[in-house]
């Protein structure tokens, strides 16, 4: 600044000065003002034109869309300006240029628009009945817990947690029967949890159980203590099983327990020789409960419950009974422990199918000497290289040889009850972490074992036992997954099979084998997804050497190859849809073959022809003047041999 303008400046009043700054700021405002007007105006000038141009109505012009992801202070500004008076005139300005209204109904259309948007800006999802119903804040449940929760990725109550909680919390005796797969142990151990963490007594060293359960395989009361200790950080969870040293459980007794979990067996030998304790018992759990009372177990049941329960008294254990299948008689031996006034919570009902909704029943076909090599495709074209399997077998010798066998190329590992305990435990770590994907299985493995992401279950045949295939196909679809469930079988277990589809509610769809151009496209798809994984700096190692087979094969036929290679279909056997057997068929000048490439519908006709074959097989073998009698009653014509078959 000049020196003269300098001093003019310091010899001029304060007030003056100051009315000089105001008067020059107003100036720049209402310079400000017109500017933005203008600009405005000739923005809706081009805006009117473009329209036009484009042969678009004023109608067709839409408010623009929210943004997401806004700062809080943008979105500040943002509202100062629309309440200013120069966001008014714009408004107005708009409305005229355009023709379009943007008064009431625009500010109810963004007041619409940002009720879908969190403070984020992201779409709010819209909860089902049963995310609604389920809510932690319906429920006396801690934040601690809720949290615990969470991290387990329980994100609300399922059905049969949500109307089982308040019975339990509230102390009465329940039998629950649900579908398997659908949250049955936190429906008894969330509660029991609630209640004995609101209990202020002290947590001293040697108290004795205040919660049992029992569960009738090894495998089920380690995934039950473990659904305990992942929701409770404060109560001690102790599990005792056969097959282990007892010094471990010894010095859990010594420590003292708030839950223990246990098979009926080790429970019932450390009773008897006085080194637990069950006097302060309050809360019985019978999980799996017409297993756990079956003739194997009941005995033993109650000779374990004699020590906590006393005859005809209302003073004794809450008593909790849980399954997916609960027979009569059920009821009926579970009265003996319960109180006369008890819940029963039964999320099956009449409904006809006692199996989870999400899972799909497939039947297929096969002689038992095709089974290993067919059940190798089924896994390919229904799991893949990278989904999870089990195999169900009746006995432990078939689990075996099955898991043994060359024929089932994905790695396989078998798991019954000749298996000591330390390896069965490793066998279920190691399918839980996908060290190897296909499980092999007797019924040890049917209940209540929650693993993650199962793909496929194969029934290697019809079970004799129908509630062995609830549990069994209860593997797979669980927790709102689905799943499929295949179950094998040969003519003769045809009866069978439909025994299982009457008393389970479900209907088998007959599928033939897989045919090779299904077998080739899964392996296609498994192929694919295997080169998403080779590393970019892998790929360069090998560029030579692919140019060089580019080269002298061609680019689609060294590509197929290696494709080929990755999946392991080097060589594809082509399986009649009818037997399984392999089909080796050269045509003739007058026999072409053609391939098959869906299974038909023929469930009904085949047992219309079974029994049709039985009945005049029977007639055959009834001897040659039967046989004379009959043609001759028929005139002399030949047996319809469309009706016998």
């Amino acid at each position: 600044m000049p020196a003269a303008a300098l001093l003019a400046a310091d010899s001029e009043p304060e007030s003056a000065l100051e009315g000089e700054v105001a008067r020059a700021g107003r100036r720049r405002k209402h310079k400000d003002k017109k500017e933005k007007k203008s600009k405005h105006r000739n923005k809706s000038k081009e805006l009117k034109s473009q329209t036009e141009e484009n042969g678009l109505s004023e109608d067709d012009l839409e408010p623009p869309k929210p943004k997401k992801k806004k700062k809080v202070k943008e979105k500040v500004n943002l509202e100062i300006e629309e309440n200013s008076p120069e966001s008014t005139a714009m408004s107005k300005s708009l409305s005229m240029s355009n023709g379009i209204v943007c008064s009431k109904a625009q500010s109810n259309s963004s007041e619409a628009s940002s009720a879908e948007y969190d403070s984020d800006q992201e779409p709010v999802k819209q909860l089902t009945e049963e995310e609604k119903e389920g809510a932690f804040s319906n429920f006396s449940i801690s934040k601690e817990t809720t949290e615990l929760l969470k991290a387990r990725g329980v994100k609300y109550l399922f059905s049969v947690q949500a109307k089982t909680f308040q019975p339990i919390y509230d102390g009465k005796d329940v039998i629950a029967q649900a579908r398997t797969g659908t949250g049955k142990t936190f429906s008894f151990a969330i509660p029991l949890i609630e209640k004995l963490q609101g209990n202020t007594l002290e947590r001293t060293r040697g108290r004795t159980p205040k919660v049992l359960v029992l569960a009738p395989t090894r495998e089920l009361a380690i995934q039950v203590a473990r659904d305990f200790k992942d929701v409770t950080k404060k109560l001690t969870v102790a599990c005792f099983y056969g097959g282990t040293p007892y010094r471990g459980q010894l010095e859990h007794i010594k420590n003292g327990i708030d839950i223990l979990v246990g098979t009926p067996g080790r429970i019932k030998d450390l009773l008897q020789h006085g080194k637990l304790d069950f006097s302060n018992v309050k809360h019985v759990v019978l999980d799996e409960v017409d297993q756990i009372l079956d003739m194997g177990f009941a005995e033993q049941v109650e000779e374990i419950l004699a020590f906590a329960y006393k005859k005809d008294s209302e003073d004794n254990p809450q008593t909790l009974l849980f399954s997916a299948t609960c027979p009569h008689w059920v009821y009926d031996v579970g009265k003996k422990y319960m109180k006369s006034k008890y819940e029963q919570i039964d999320l099956i009902g009449k409904k006809t199918q006692k199996t989870a909704v999400t899972v799909e029943h497939l039947a297929i076909k096969c002689h038992w000497s095709q089974r290993a090599a067919v059940i190798k495709d089924v896994i390919q074209v229904y799991s893949g290289s990278h989904g999870r399997t089990i195999i169900f077998c009746e006995t432990k010798k078939d689990a075996n040889e099955l898991a043994l066998n060359a024929s089932i190329k994905q790695d396989a590992q078998s798991l019954h009850g000749d298996i000591p305990q330390k390896q069965r435990e490793i066998t279920l770590k190691g399918f839980r972490n996908g060290t190897f994907d296909v499980l092999v299985a007797t019924n040890v493995a049917a209940r209540g074992l929650d693993i993650p992401e199962v793909d496929l279950v194969i029934q290697s045949s019809p079970p004799k036992d129908v509630d062995s295939y609830i549990h069994r196909s209860g593997r797979t679809g669980r927790a709102g997954r689905t799943g499929i469930c295949i179950c094998f079988y040969q003519q003769k277990e045809e009866y069978q099979l439909r025994l299982v589809e009457q008393k389970a509610g479900i209907t088998f769809k007959c599928v033939g084998v897989p045919t090779a151009t299904d077998i080739i496209k899964a392996s296609s798809k498994d192929a694919v997804r295997s080169l998403d994984s080779v590393s970019p700096s892998a790929i360069d190692y090998f560029k030579q050497l692919a140019k060089q087979l580019i080269e002298e094969k061609g680019a689609v036929e060294a590509l197929a190859a290696a494709l080929a290679r990755i999946s392991g279909a080097t060589s594809i056997e082509q399986r009649s849809m009818l037997n399984s057997d392999a089909e080796q068929w050269q045509d003739s000048r007058r026999w072409q073959l053609s391939i098959a490439t869906e299974f038909p519908e023929l469930e009904k006709t085949q047992r219309e022809a079974g029994r049709g074959f039985s009945n005049f097989r029977n007639e055959r073998q009834g001897g040659g003047d039967r046989n004379k009698s009959n043609r001759f009653k028929n005139g002399g014509q030949k047996r319809s041999f469309h009706r016998a078959f």
